[in-house]
């Protein structure tokens, strides 16, 4: 599954194919555990996952790096579904860790990344604890979509 993964995100559009993004899988336990304290709260998770994908990119090598590396966390999501796991975006860029310091610093620390590398996200995926129900199409915001109502909208 992981090799599903990996060669999912590899296949993901860049702009003008600049292939900004890199991926740091992490299956090791006591990093897993040193990435879920990357943030101030809304990590702790990470750690209870059997795989943690830190999608960070060279940001010097196209303006378009945090558009790029968001289709691939996504895309990520996607096919981790389609292979049954459960998956959750952790937004690092821009957060603080608990510890003050941005939770940027935190992920690079525990990885050993260079500092040329930004992150944007850490998506641990692993086995659903719990199925949760899709939201009714009812209580979906339909007014934030600008075209005309389509016919058969609730």
């Amino acid at each position: 599954m992981i090799a599903q993964l990996e060669e999912a995100v590899l296949r993901v559009p860049s702009s003008r194919n600049l292939k900004p993004w890199r991926f740091v899988f992490v299956t090791d336990k006591a990093l897993l555990q040193g990435l879920a304290h990357a943030k101030a709260s809304f990590g702790e998770f990470i750690d209870g996952a059997g795989l943690g994908v830190v999608v960070c990119a060279d940001a010097g090598a196209s303006d378009c790096w945090i558009e790029d590396c968001s289709i691939a966390a996504a895309t990520l999501q996607l096919v981790a579904t389609d292979l049954g796991l459960g998956s959750c975006w952790v937004q690092i860029r821009a957060r603080e860790g608990a510890d003050g310091r941005p939770a940027e610093e935190h992920v690079r620390e525990v990885l050993g990344l260079p500092d040329t590398l930004s992150v944007l996200c850490i998506v641990p995926v692993g086995y659903p604890a719990e199925e949760k129900a899709a939201r009714p199409v009812e209580s979906l915001s339909w007014d934030r979509i600008i075209s005309g109502p389509p016919a058969d909208r609730p």
